[in-house]
């Protein structure tokens, strides 16, 4: 059953993919709803547990997608507030859509995400595959990850706001095996741990119009 934290009197749904990602630091803090790896389950996870708070009168007022990301551009083991993310294995350019927008449907390229926090921002690319070396080259992004448009199509079909924050585990150079994503994730979980306790603060603030 997916459970809502509560931070500044408003109710929070913290989302990941892995279990790898959520180390000690982060689990002192909340619980989140664990999606699965990658688009198809991300979008499933999300959208079954918002339709079951939807049911329950109780959809949260703020879903974070949180973990670690990809990227040749911005800083190792560093945070970044999700700017806006793009859908990479969308492609219907062959009928005259732009690339990364689903036929019919009316969503920009880059959807904007809220970033309420003072922190760093980047654009963020989701797609189905793992980035590596020279793959960055053909992504219009700062970083990426497997499933923040995902959960970003699920909160808008219940018009809730979305956050992303991703810790940047690897990306110069070729990804060389699974150690090569692990290596950073306990720096990350706490750096991702200091970026949530902004939030408390950041939402004890008057509510925006």
């Amino acid at each position: 059953m997916p459970c809502c934290e509560t931070i500044a009197n408003r109710r929070v749904l913290f989302v990941m993919a892995a279990e790898q990602e959520y180390g000690s630091h982060l689990r002192r803090r909340f619980t989140p709803l664990m999606t699965g790896v990658g688009p198809v389950e991300a979008a499933m996870a999300t959208g079954i547990a918002l339709h079951t708070l939807d049911q329950r009168h109780a959809l949260p007022d703020l879903v974070i997608s949180l973990g670690s990301a990809g990227s040749r551009i911005c800083r190792l083991g560093e945070v970044y507030q999700v700017l806006s993310v793009s859908w990479r294995d969308m492609d219907a350019s062959r009928i005259g859509i732009a690339r990364g927008v689903t036929p019919f449907l009316d969503h920009p390229v880059d959807m904007p995400l809220t970033t309420p926090l003072s922190l760093q921002t980047a654009r963020l690319s989701t797609g189905a595959n793992i980035v590596g070396g020279e793959g960055y080259a053909a992504i219009d992004a700062d970083m990426v990850d497997m499933e923040t448009f995902a959960i970003a199509r699920a909160c808008q079909r219940f018009e809730v706001p979305l956050m992303g924050l991703r810790g940047i585990s690897d990306g110069p150079g070729e990804l060389s095996g699974i150690s090569g994503w692990t290596q950073l994730l306990s720096l990350l979980d706490e750096r991702l741990a200091e970026a949530v306790d902004l939030l408390g603060e950041t939402l004890s603030g008057p509510r925006k119009p």
